[in-house]
C-alpha cells in the first residue's frame, strides 16, 4: 500500500510538475526569508545541559552568587622585571576602569594596594626576619639613593656599598649577583636594547620566579550572547587599551588573555577558521560525487536544487522550533547535506535503473517511487527516530540538534518524493544506455554465496574478540583537550595551573559561616585535597609578633627614605660619579679570579664605557635604573606602615568574591598533584563529592558534565534502538527480518568502538555525536538491503542498490570528512570518528549483511482474496507500468474503483 501511495504521489507531481515547482519555490522563498530574519545563535554553553539536574542547580546557584568566576577575562601580564609588570598592570587597570561599555568590573588580583601595604604580614616569621634584615642592611645605601634618584646617586650608592667590604660586612663574592645585574642593564642600554633593573630581584638576592613577577588582572566583561563570540568586543577593547597605555612600548610587557570568556570565544573562532574554504571544497566534491553516481549534469542539477530547498525548509523549521541555535545544533546543515541527500541519491539511482529498463522517463520516475518508496520511508523514519531519541535526555544542546535533524530527515524524504521527480521530468535527463551496477563484482557475489557461513562466522568472531578491548576505551573528560592547545587562552591557562596563586580546576563549596570550620576539617582529611581556602585565609597569623618586628624595622629604615634631596646633577656630575665608581670597582677587584672580582671588573668596564658614551645613552641607562626605583621605594614605605588585618577591614571587592549575598562562605578546594591531568582531576572531584555532595566548581562540573553526557548517550542509544526496532517490526512483520537489519548495525557500531579502544582514540564531548549519525546512516543502508532481499533480489554487490549505497556513503563522508581537517581539535576528532564509523557501516551493509541474509526465502502462498486484501506485488509494477501509463491505471479514481472491485 505504501509503494502504491508513493507511486501515485510521484505520478501527480510529474504530471503537475509546474504546480509542484511553483509551490516549492514559494515555500523555499518563505523559508529562506524566515531563516534570514530569525537566524540567531546562543553561544552560552552553560545552556547545553538541563538546569534541572541537581549538580547544575548547584552550579547555577554558585554562578549567581559569584558571576565573575565564570564570566571573566584574566589578563596575564609578564615583563622582564617585576616592577615593569606591576606598572603595566596598574596602567591597564586604570585605563579599563573608565570603560563601562565593555566592562562591569576590573580588579588587579596580584597588585592590589591593600596587599602591597600588608605584604610583610603574609610572610612566615622566618621569611619576614630575613627580609627585614636585608632592609636594615640596605638602610645606609637607601639614605644615599632615595633622595638622589639618578646616575650620580646610583654611582655614589655603589661606592658606598663597596666600602662595606673594608668593614668586613660581606665579601665581594657576595655581591656577584648584584654586580652582574647592573652590568646586564648597562650593557643592554648601551646596545640600544630594552633594559630595566629590578630592585625587587636585588632585594631577593637574584631573579625571582616568573610566576612571582607575573601580574593577573580579573576583568568581568559585558557579554553579547547573540554573537558567535560573546566576549569579542570586550577582548578587543582590552587589547586596544593595552596598546594605548604602551604596555609593550613603555614597560616591555607581554599581555595574554585567558579565562572562561577568551577560551569560549577561541573555540567558536576556531570553528569558523577555514569554514568558508572547507565549505567550497566540500560542495565541489559533493557535486563531483553526484556526477559520478548519476552521470548526468541535468540529474545532478535536480538533486542539488532538491537538497538546497530541503535545507532552507529545515533551517526555517529548526529556528521556529528552538528559537536560537546553539553551538551543537548549528551542525544541522552538515547533517542534512550528509544524510538528507541519501534519499535523493537512492531515488535518482533507482530512476536510472528503471529508465534503462522502461525507456520512457515518466514511467521510470513512477516505477522508481514504487520500488524504493518503502525503503526510503522506513529509512527516513528510522533516521529521524535516531535523532529524536535525544529529546528525553538532559543533553539539551544535542536534543535541539536531534529535533532539527529529525525533522530534517522528514523534509528530505518529502522533497525527494515530490520536488525531485518534478525537477527530473522538467530537465529531461538523457536515456540510460547501459545497465547500472558493478558487473565486475559478480565474482565477489558468488564468493559471498558460497562462503556465507565463513564470512558471518569470521565477522562475528572478530566483533566478539574485540569486546574485551572495550575496557580500555577512553573518554576524555577534559573540555580543554577539545580546544587548540596552541591557542593563547589554552596555553596560558595550562601555564597558570602551576601558579599556586590561582586554581583553575579548583572545587568550590558554599557553606553557612557557622559550618566553615567543620567543612574545612572534613576536606583537609581528603588525600586528594592540597588545601582549603576561605575569606579567613586572608587574615595573617601571628600578627602581634610580625607587627612588632615591622615597627622596629620602620624606626631604622624610615629616616633613610626621607633624606635631604641634593640639587639635580649636570651631565658632567654623572660622568664624574661613574668614573669614580669604576675606579672603586677596579680597586676592590684587584687581580682576584673568583666570581666577585670578575663581576666587579666587568661592571667597571661598563661604567667607563657609559661615561664615554653620549648623553642620550646615559639618559636611557639612567631611566632603566630609576624608572623602577620610585615604585619600589613607595611600596617599601607603605609596607612599613602595615596595620593589623582583620576580617572587617579586608577590601570590599575581595569580600564580595568570597562571601555570597546570602552570607554563605565560599570555600576553594585545591587539587593535589597535576591539575592538568584528567584522571587526577576526576579522582579529585569524586573524592570531594564523597565528603561534600553539594560541592561545585570547575573540577566537579567537568566530572558531572562527563557523567551526564554519557548517561544521555546511553539513554538515547536505548531509545533509538527501541524506536527503530518498533518501526522495523511495523513494516517487516518478522522478528527475523528485524534482526537481519539490527545485527549488522550493532556489528558496525561494535567494530567502530573496538577500533577506537585498540587504537587509543578517545571519545569526547564532540566526536561522540558521530554515534547517532552512525545509527541514522547505518539503519538506512541496512533497510535498503533487507527490503530488496525480501523482494527476491540477490547479487547485491553488482546491483544498482550497492552503487546508490556506495555513493551515498561517499556523499556523507564528504560532508563530514572536511571536519577532519578543522583546526578545532574537537571538530577534527568528530570527522575522524565519522570516517571510521562510515567505513564500518558500509562494509557491514555491503559485505556482512548479504552473507547474513543468504538466499531470499521462497514466496509465501497468497491468502485467499476473500480473507484479506490482495498483496501489491512490485514485481508486476515494472512490467505493467509501460503498458498502463497512457491508460487510467494510475488514475486515482479508477485505481480505487478497481481495487474495491477486486475486494
Amino acid at each position: 500500500m505504501l509503494d502504491r501511495v508513493l507511486a501515485r504521489v510521484v505520478k501527480f507531481c510529474v504530471q503537475h510538475r509546474f504546480l509542484v515547482l511553483a509551490v516549492a519555490a514559494l515555500v523555499a522563498g518563505f523559508a529562506t526569508d524566515y531563516a534570514a530574519r530569525h537566524f540567531a545563535i546562543n553561544t552560552d554553553v552553560s545552556r547545553l545541559l538541563s538546569s534541572d539536574l541537581p549538580w547544575r542547580q548547584r552550579e547555577l546557584a554558585y554562578q549567581k552568587a559569584f558571576p565573575q568566576q565564570n564570566e571573566s577575562i584574566i589578563a596575564v601580564i609578564d615583563a622582564p622585571v617585576p616592577e615593569n609588570s606591576a606598572l603595566a598592570a596598574a596602567a591597564l587597570v586604570g585605563k579599563l576602569k573608565g570603560d563601562t561599555t565593555h566592562f562591569r568590573s576590573v580588579r588587579n588580583l596580584t597588585g592590589d594596594p591593600f596587599f602591597q601595604r600588608h605584604a610583610l604580614l603574609f610572610l612566615d616569621n622566618d621569611a619576614l626576619k630575613t627580609r627585614l634584615n636585608k632592609l636594615g642592611a640596605a638602610a645606609p645605601l637607601l639614605r644615599v639613593l632615595a633622595p638622589d634618584r639618578n646616575l650620580r646617586g646610583l654611582a655614589f650608592t655603589l661606592s658606598a656599598g663597596l666600602r662595606g667590604l673594608q668593614r668586613g660586612q660581606y665579601k665581594l663574592d657576595d655581591m656577584t649577583g648584584t654586580l652582574d645585574m647592573a652590568s646586564d642593564t648597562v650593557e643592554g642600554g648601551l646596545a640600544g636594547r630594552d633594559a630595566a633593573f629590578s630592585w625587587s630581584n636585588l632585594l631577593n638576592g637574584g631573579p625571582i620566579k616568573a610566576e612571582d613577577a607575573r601580574q593577573l588582572v580579573e576583568i568581568v566583561p559585558v557579554l553579547d550572547y547573540s554573537a558567535l563570540e560573546p566576549g569579542k568586543a570586550a577582548t578587543t577593547a582590552v587589547r586596544q587599551a593595552a596598546e594605548a597605555t604602551g604596555l609593550s612600548r613603555d614597560f616591555h610587557a607581554q599581555l595574554r588573555l585567558t579565562g572562561p570568556v577568551p577560551i569560549a570565544d577561541g573555540e567558536f573562532s576556531s570553528l569558523q577558521e577555514g569554514a568558508a574554504l572547507n565549505g567550497i571544497l566540500s560542495a565541489s566534491i559533493v557535486i563531483a560525487i553526484l556526477w559520478l553516481a548519476l552521470r548526468s549534469w541535468r540529474t545532478v542539477l535536480a538533486v542539488t536544487i532538491t537538497v538546497a530547498v530541503g535545507l532552507a525548509i529545515t533551517a526555517a523549521l529548526g529556528l521556529w522550533l528552538v528559537g536560537a541555535l546553539n553551538p551543537i545544533s548549528v551542525a544541522f546543515a552538515v547533517l542534512f547535506v550528509g544524510l538528507g541527500a541519501d534519499f535523493a541519491i537512492q531515488y535518482s539511482v533507482r530512476y536510472r535503473a528503471e529508465r534503462h529498463d522502461l525507456g520512457e522517463i515518466e514511467p521510470a520516475l513512477v516505477a522508481a517511487a514504487g520500488n524504493v518508496g518503502t525503503p526510503l520511508t522506513l529509512a527516513a523514519a528510522a533516521a529521524a527516530a535516531g535523532f529524536l531519541s535525544f529529546l528525553p535526555t538532559a543533553y539539551l544542546g544535542l536534543a535541539e540538534l536531534g529535533l532539527i535533524a529529525g525533522c530534517g530527515m522528514v523534509v528530505a524524504f518529502v522533497v525527494s518524493m515530490t520536488l525531485l521527480p518534478a525537477l527530473l521530468r522538467l530537465v529531461k535527463p538523457p536515456p540510460e544506455q547501459a545497465e547500472l551496477g558493478y558487473a565486475k563484482l559478480a565474482a565477489a557475489d558468488r564468493f559471498l554465496k558460497r562462503r556465507r557461513v565463513l564470512v558471518v562466522a569470521c565477522t562475528s568472531l572478530v566483533a566478539l574478540a574485540g569486546l574485551p578491548a572495550l575496557v580500555h576505551l577512553k573518554f576524555d573528560f577534559d573540555p580543554l583537550s577539545l580546544r587548540d592547545p596552541n591557542s593563547e587562552a589554552i596555553a596560558t591557562l595550562r601555564e597558570l595551573a602551576a601558579d599556586p596563586r590561582i586554581e583553575p580546576n579548583a572545587a568550590q563549596l558554599l557553606v553557612p559561616a557557622a559550618d566553615v570550620a567543620a567543612a574545612k576539617a572534613r576536606l583537609a582529611a581528603v588525600p586528594e585535597v592540597e588545601s582549603v581556602r576561605s575569606i579567613e585565609s586572608f587574615v595573617p597569623s601571628d600578627q602581634d609578633r610580625k607587627l612588632g618586628a615591622i615597627r622596629a624595622a620602620q624606626r631604622m629604615i624610615e629616616p633613610a627614605l626621607h633624606g635631604r634631596q641634593p640639587p639635580a646633577p649636570s651631565d658632567n656630575d654623572r660622568i664624574a660619579a661613574l668614573r669614580q665608581a669604576a675606579q672603586d670597582l677596579w680597586y676592590y677587584a684587584g687581580d682576584g679570579t673568583s666570581s666577585g672580582p670578575v663581576a666587579a671588573r666587568r661592571l667597571a668596564d661598563d661604567l667607563t664605557k657609559l661615561a664615554d658614551a653620549s648623553p642620550d645613552q646615559r639618559g636611557k641607562v639612567e631611566a632603566a635604573f630609576t624608572k623602577t626605583l620610585g615604585p619600589n621605594i613607595d611600596n617599601l614605605r607603605a609596607s612599613l606602615l602595615a596595620r593589623r588585618v582583620t576580617r572587617d577591614n579586608l577590601p570590599a571587592e575581595l569580600v564580595q568574591s568570597w562571601i555570597a549575598p546570602n552570607k554563605d562562605v565560599r570555600l576553594e578546594i585545591a587539587q593535589k598533584g597535576d591539575a592538568n591531568n584528567g584522571d587526577a582531576q576526576r579522582a579529585f572531584a569524586k573524592a570531594v563529592l564523597a565528603v561534600e555532595p553539594h560541592a561545585t566548581g570547575t573540577a566537579v562540573e567537568t566530572y558531572e558534565w562527563g557523567r551526564a553526557i554519557l548517561l544521555a548517550f546511553a539513554q538515547a542509544g536505548l531509545f533509538a534502538l527501541l524506536a527503530i526496532a518498533a518501526l522495523l517490526w511495523i513494516v517487516l512483520r518478522r522478528i527475523g527480518d528485524v534482526l537481519l537489519t539490527l545485527i549488522p548495525l550493532l556489528v558496525a557500531a561494535a567494530l567502530t568502538i573496538e577500533i577506537c579502544a585498540l587504537s587509543g582514540f578517545a571519545l569526547n564531548y564532540a566526536n561522540i555525536i558521530a554515534l547517532p549519525v552512525l545509527l541514522g546512516v547505518g539503519v538506512a543502508f541496512k533497510i535498503y538491503y533487507v527490503l530488496a532481499w525480501r523482494r527476491g533480489e540477490t547479487n547485491f554487490l553488482q546491483s544498482s542498490l550497492t552503487r546508490a549505497v556506495f555513493f551515498s556513503a561517499m556523499m556523507t563522508a564528504t560532508a563530514f570528512g572536511s571536519l577532519w581537517f578543522s583546526s578545532h581539535p574537537g571538530t577534527s576528532s568528530m570527522g575522524k570518528l565519522l570516517a571510521l564509523s562510515l567505513l564500518c557501516t558500509l562494509a557491514s551493509a555491503a559485505l556482512f549483511q548479504p552473507a547474513l541474509m543468504g538466499e531470499p526465502r521462497k514466496a509465501e502462498p497468497t491468502p485467499p482474496e476473500s480473507s484479506q486484501r490482495r498483496r501489491f506485488d512490485m514485481s508486476n509494477v515494472r512490467s505493467s507500468i509501460s503498458r498502463a501509463w497512457n491508460s487510467d491505471a494510475f488514475n486515482p479514481k479508477s485505481w480505487d474503483r478497481n481495487h474495491h472491485r477486486s475486494e
